[in-house]
């Protein structure tokens, strides 16, 4: 009798056991269903860094078993959806997809920041690599890099109006290579800034400026599309999406050297759970096979890291942006 006792005993504690396990469970799947992260994405909707950010929300939703949406708060090279992430929850459920601008290149442009990439911002992960495209209008007289630089150098010649230069903002990568672009070629290329790369394209389209710098994903459409030409890249080699046009070096001009990575950041307090929750999720949505595929035929390298290698990435980025921020003496918008 007691042993019937003390089986039953048992199989109503597994019972209980198992219920209390169940109801735990589905609290935390509830928990986590009814969160939602947001990536803040430091430009306008359309440009490179808003498509990479909308690239990875669907599958990272699916990763984090909660909706994930992008939000834009543009302005200030990046320093207005920097602040707001710095004073967000520091929980992960905010972060914030920036290119190396706001990070590595505010600093030696601003005297004054509303916040410290280091002290205020946790590093997530790396998410890609991108180097910088010299296109102009699709009806531009230019074919290559080349010959818009024998136009910008013959107007120097004439005394004529120089030639222009649309960025997407004051600090920015796209402005940071045109300066590199100035000095190699000994040229003297206006900047016009502008809030982030989409209406800078857009203007370069209408051919109310020369020429534009820009991350391949912001520009691959429209080059498929007819409406902008493809003439130079600032980096070491060519592009697989685009044998055929040349480097800078190739084309008589060294020192167009520029690229421009995007990586996720959370607030500074964030736990180190959260920190590698995130970042666990953010591989395996870079490893998926379709948001793999989708960002390289954008042009963009997919380069998921661990949070480590992000911040040991950081330091060494500001001083190759600062001799140009200083030399130029920039000032933001």
């Amino acid at each position: 009798m007691k042993i019937l006792k003390s089986s039953l005993g048992q199989a109503l504690l597994a019972l209980a056991c198992g219920a209390f396990l169940m109801a735990e469970s589905a609290h935390a799947q509830m928990t986590s269903s009814n969160k939602t992260t947001r990536i803040i994405v430091a430009f306008p909707p359309g440009g490179p860094v808003d498509f990479v950010a909308r690239t990875l929300s669907e599958q990272l939703s699916k990763e984090l078993g909660h909706q994930v949406i992008v939000e834009n708060k543009a302005g200030a090279n990046g320093a207005i959806a920097a602040e707001f992430v710095s004073r967000s929850v520091p929980d992960a459920s905010v972060l914030w997809l920036t290119s190396v601008g706001a990070v590595a290149i505010n600093p030696a442009l601003y005297d004054k920041l509303p916040y410290d990439p280091v002290r205020d911002l946790t590093p997530v992960s790396l998410v890609v690599n991108n180097v910088e495209m010299f296109v102009v209008a699709s009806n531009a007289p230019y074919n290559t890099g080349a010959e818009f630089v024998a136009a910008a150098r013959k107007t120097l010649q004439d005394k004529a109006s120089p030639l222009t230069m649309a960025s997407s903002g004051t600090g920015s990568v796209p402005h940071l290579a045109m300066e590199l672009l100035n000095d190699a070629a000994k040229l003297n290329l206006v900047h016009v800034p502008y809030k982030g790369a989409a209406p800078a394209i857009t203007d370069v389209i209408a051919g109310h400026v020369n020429g534009f710098f820009g991350d391949i994903p912001g520009l691959v459409g429209h080059i498929k599309g007819g409406k902008l030409k493809a003439i130079g890249i600032a980096a070491p080699k060519r592009h697989p999406l685009f044998p055929d046009v040349k480097t800078f070096t190739e084309m008589g001009v060294a020192g167009v050297d520029s690229d421009n990575w995007y990586a996720l950041f959370a607030a500074k307090a964030t736990s180190a759970a959260d920190i590698e929750r995130v970042n666990a999720a953010v591989r395996r949505t870079l490893n998926t096979e379709a948001v793999k595929t989708k960002l390289l035929q954008s042009g963009a390298e997919p380069a998921p890291s661990s949070a480590a290698e992000l911040s040991k990435l950081l330091p060494s980025v500001p001083a190759k942006w600062m001799r140009v921020v200083k030399s130029k003496n920039m000032k933001p918008d």
